[in-house]
């Protein structure tokens, strides 16, 4: 199965003492103890970032890891991707992140791991990148989309609910024809595609939702989505 799951925002940088969304990312691998990369190029490989991920995932059943690009890189990257099950990438600059991919060939070898069975998961950056495009706050100034990896179709928007802009931005961008159609997510939501179908949609937060937007008459529609709380099942 080809896996994918996109967090509009949620999980351990976001809610450290709420892991729910972290640990289904993990449960959707059969070993006991899946083996979970953290790629946190769009934050400039922060340590604090680092250190917070390990502060959280040492905890939980899993052996975990991490991929910087701007140090200590290994000296073979895709051997190193594909001996992983999961790749969970962190928020920041999506812009920046892709342009680092590309320049280290690391966008071809996540579509390699794609293709073997390695989940790709994460939050904001880490979320949109495996669009067509998304809703990014890159570049200084207003919300803009941009053009991402296309291991999904359409578009995505991360914190739908979290950010006062979010919502305005991407009906802009979509009435100016600037990005396609997709999904918005709410802080604490997580769609999970498989072979890039929407196989579930999660949450960590008993209320929030989950959003299929797109241009209907040349007016934007949403159709709300109320996702699987995972609370409930704790």
């Amino acid at each position: 199965m080809r896996q994918i799951i996109a967090m509009g925002g949620g999980g351990f940088s976001m809610e450290p003492d709420n892991l729910l969304l972290d640990q289904y990312i993990l449960s959707q691998v059969k070993s006991s103890q899946p083996k979970v990369c953290f790629i946190p190029t769009a934050s400039g490989d922060s340590q604090g970032y680092i250190d917070r991920f390990y502060q959280s995932f040492e905890h939980l059943p899993c052996v975990p890891t991490h991929l910087t690009l701007f140090k200590n890189q290994p000296r073979n990257l895709e051997e190193f991707i594909l001996s992983k099950d999961i790749l969970y990438v962190g928020g920041g600059n999506t812009r920046n992140m892709l342009v680092l991919w590309r320049e280290w060939g690391l966008d071809q070898i996540l579509r390699t791991a794609l293709d073997n069975g390695v989940i790709l998961a994460g939050l904001s950056a880490g979320a949109i990148c495996w669009f067509e495009g998304g809703v990014t706050d890159s570049i200084p100034g207003e919300l803009t989309g941009l053009k991402c990896l296309g291991l999904l179709a359409g578009s995505s928007c991360p914190h739908y609910d979290g950010e006062s802009d979010r919502r305005s931005s991407y009906h802009r961008l979509l009435m100016d024809n600037k990005i396609g159609g997709g999904i918005a997510l709410d802080d604490g939501v997580a769609a999970h595609y498989v072979d890039g179908r929407i196989h579930q949609i999660v949450s960590s937060r008993p209320q929030a939702k989950a959003y299929f937007v797109s241009m209907t008459n040349h007016q934007v529609s949403e159709s709300i989505h109320t996702p699987v709380y995972l609370g409930a099942q704790s």
